[in-house]
This record gives structure tokens, sequence and C-alpha cells, in this order.
């Protein structure tokens, strides 16, 4: 769409110079624009047989033309070269500063959004009040989340452009898409990652410290609905809320456990380079 663009800004351009350098192809342009409007064809078929003669003509002028400028780049280099750069600089420039936009309007194939935009730039929201305990000793949710009532929920010691970004999702869940969203885990103690990752690959496959939990850079949630942690993707409606859950996280520049080889669909986080394997700060 772009290239067909700047090819037909190209031609008007193209045409716009002959009209000015060439002031007698103008007669010819206007017969073909006669022709156009359905005023006479036979007259119009000698205008255009002529308007073609003077378009190869002007080919001919138009070489003579270019063999006289490579002669004046060649005794003049200096000049020529001078003269390419002012053609050449404001597209230059123009590259140069470009930068791409971030969260701009939604075209195909990308997933930026300017609602986005304006939450992640605007005022900090507020997290969630916290839930009663019980309601994460379920069967369902200890299976997902073993020990989960010992897991910390405490958004105070997430990241706080972690903490924005992981609201901005839950916000959107919500209105766009109805799912009230519920944190279960966020910041993990070195301590705690040890512990589970002595459980077995199907709790975690990182050891301490290599996770971004224990650094505030990731949280584990699922969602909430009649008073009940909903959390299997075994229910359809939980994991179809998992799959719009992957796509607005990605979004605000989350990166989603469900696109993992093991997924851990209520999983997200902010990756910084340099962070994992270094000392937890907490």
């Amino acid at each position: 769409m772009v290239a067909a663009t700047v090819f037909v800004y190209f031609l008007v351009v193209v045409l716009g110079v002959v009209l000015v350098v060439f002031p007698a192809q103008r007669e010819r342009m206007l017969a073909l624009f006669s022709l156009m409007l359905g005023v006479g064809v036979l007259p119009f078929a000698r205008k255009a047989g002529r308007c073609i003669v003077g378009v190869m003509d002007v080919g001919r002028k138009a070489r003579g033309s270019f063999r006289g400028v490579g002669r004046f780049a060649v005794e003049n280099p200096v000049l020529a070269a001078g003269a390419l750069f002012l053609l050449g600089a404001p597209s230059l420039l123009a590259l140069a500063v470009h930068r791409p936009a971030v969260f701009d309007f939604y075209e195909a194939g990308r997933t930026t959004d300017r609602q986005i935009a304006v939450l992640l730039e605007g005022e900090q929201l507020v997290p969630p009040p916290p839930l009663p305990p019980e309601v994460f000793t379920t069967r369902e949710v200890e299976m997902v989340r073993p020990d989960a009532i010992h897991a910390s929920r405490n958004w105070g010691l997430l990241d706080a452009e972690f903490t924005q970004r992981l609201l901005v999702v839950y916000k959107l869940m919500k209105e766009r898409h109805g799912y009230e969203m519920v944190l279960i885990e966020g910041y993990r103690s070195p301590e705690r990652q040890a512990r589970l990752f002595e459980q077995g690959a199907h709790v975690t496959q990182a050891g301490a410290n290599m996770s971004y939990h224990q650094y505030g850079l990731a949280a584990d949630s699922a969602f909430f609905k009649d008073g009940k942690v909903l959390i299997s993707e075994r229910d359809p409606w939980v994991m179809r809320g998992y799959q719009l859950y992957g796509e607005v996280a990605a979004q605000v520049g989350l990166t989603w456990g469900g696109n993992w080889k093991m997924q851990d669909y209520g999983h997200v986080e902010l990756r910084r380079p340099g962070v994992l394997g270094r000392a937890a700060a907490q």
C-alpha cells in the first residue's frame, strides 16, 4: 500500500514537471483530458497522435539533456555533489528523525492500541483490594498453584512499571471482555522459588534468582467469578480468558507464559536485560 502511494506520488510529480518545463505539452494534456470528458473523439485522435509524436520528441530531448547533465557532473564534481545533497537532504533528514509509533492506531497485523497508550501514560492505577485468603485454598487453585495460600499478593513488592502494565491488563480484561482478574502470586522469594523448583519441572523449571518473580517483574493471575477463583484451563470459559489475557498482555509489552513450550497460562513478566541470575533486591 505504501509503495503504491509513493509510485502514484512520483507520477504526479513527473506530470507536474513536464507541464512546467515543457509548455508545449500542456495543449496535448488538455486534449487528453477532453477525451476523458467525452469531448470529440476524432479531433482527440488527431491530437493524441500529435501528442505521442511530441512525447517521443521530448524523450529524444531528455536523452540529450541527460548527456548534458553527465558532462556537467564530470566537469563540476563539487557542484554536482552539492546539488545531489540538497535534493536528498530532506528525505535523509526525515528518515533519520523518524521513530516507529508506540501504541498507535490499530492496523492489520499490529497489536497497538491508542487506549492502552493513554492508560500507560495517564494517572497511576490502583491495585484492587485483597480477597479473603480462603478463596485461594480451594482444590482447583491448589492443583494448578501449589501452596498458593502462602504466596505473596503484596502489590507493593512488585516493580512500579510492571505493576502499572499489569493493572492496565486487568482493567482492559474487565472492560472489554468481562473478565475480572485476581493476583495469585506476585513477588516470590528465592527460598520459595527453590522449594517450588524441588517439586519438579511440572511446577517450575526456574531455580532461585532465575525467575522474574524474584525481582518483582512477574505475576501469576487467574479469574474471579461468583465469589470463586477460577484457574483451570480445562474450563472453556477460563481458557478463552487466558487467550484474551495473553493478547492484551502482549499489547502492553508483557511476555505471556502461554506461548512457552511448558505453557503457563496465568503467568506474565516484564523482561529486562541483565536481571536474571543476580541477587534479588528484596
